[in-house]
Parts: structure tokens; C-alpha cells; sequence
């Protein structure tokens, strides 16, 4: 990994590693707990970056360190109360530890504020949706996917 360089001394301004960038890549590999090694790496050039932490917190919940993850998440809305992939991440570990009105609290708090993008727009409708399942509503995406197949109207 690019990080023993900088260990050694083999390291230029050239040649100066992202650490957060590497770390991502690593986890887009499924390479957890390297990825872990490249944040811890960043946030020591970065001390307190909320999306570094956040990303800590992701590698944390990859690698089954729930708890770990939770209060890393917790850590970030202490500093930014509005960050949403914190609540997001917190929202889901909670409901696994079957803690469902606080992790709908943390859904609403994400829908607030959602990210914007392509790729967030994944991760807004699986809020949505679990925010409704977690109220006894269907969600609008379940009530549309009803309306457009045939075999789902038994009524007619």
C-alpha cells in the first residue's frame, strides 16, 4: 500500500498519497479493513473531517464492528448536526439492533436534508421506503410499482 512509502520516507510532494481516495478505492474492492488503515491515515492529516469519519464509520459496519461504527456516526452529529450520511448509517445500524423510533428519527433527520445526485437517489428512496414500512405506510414507490402491474390489480 501506498502508505509504507510515507512510513519509510520514500515520499515526494509527487508523489503524496490521498489517503482518502485510496481508502475509497479499497473499499469499492471490499478491501475493509485496508480501507480502515487509508482513512485512519487521512483523518491524521485531516483531524476531525466529518466525511473522513463517516467513511470510517462505513468501513467500521463493513467489517461487522457495529459498535464501533455507531459511535463514530454518533461523533460526526455531534460536530454536524445536518451531516446526512451519518444519519443515514446510524439510522440502518440502529434499526439491526431493533431500535426502530430512534433510527426513524435519524431517516427523517436524513430526508431533511438529503444528499443530491444520481447516486443519492438510491439511497433516499430506500429511506422513504423504510421510513414508511417503519410507519405501517406503503410507500409511493410500492403504491406505483402496484398501479403498473397488471397481475398486482386483483380488483378488476
Amino acid at each position: 500500500m501506498a502508505f509504507w512509502k510515507k512510513l519509510f520516507g520514500d515520499s515526494t510532494d509527487a508523489d503524496k498519497v490521498d489517503y482518502y481516495q485510496e481508502g475509497l478505492a479499497l473499499l469499492r474492492e471490499g478491501k475493509f479493513h485496508e480501507a480502515l488503515t487509508s482513512f485512519r491515515l487521512a483523518l491524521k492529516e485531516s483531524p476531525g473531517d466529518t466525511v473522513v469519519l463517516q467513511q470510517i464509520a462505513i468501513a467500521y459496519t463493513r467489517i461487522g464492528m457495529t459498535e464501533e461504527a455507531s459511535k463514530t456516526y454518533r461523533h460526526v452529529l455531534q460536530k454536524d448536526p445536518e451531516a446526512a450520511g451519518a444519519h443515514y448509517g446510524l439510522a440502518y445500524l440502529l434499526l439491526r439492533m431493533g431500535e426502530e423510533q430512534e433510527a426513524a428519527r435519524h431517516l427523517d433527520a436524513f430526508l431533511a436534508n438529503p444528499p443530491r445526485g444520481a447516486d443519492a437517489r438510491e439511497h433516499v428512496a430506500h429511506a422513504r421506503s423504510t421510513l414508511a414500512r417503519l410507519r405501517g405506510e406503503e410507500a409511493e414507490s410500492d403504491v406505483q410499482t402496484r398501479l403498473d402491474d397488471p397481475s398486482e390489480n386483483r380488483d378488476t
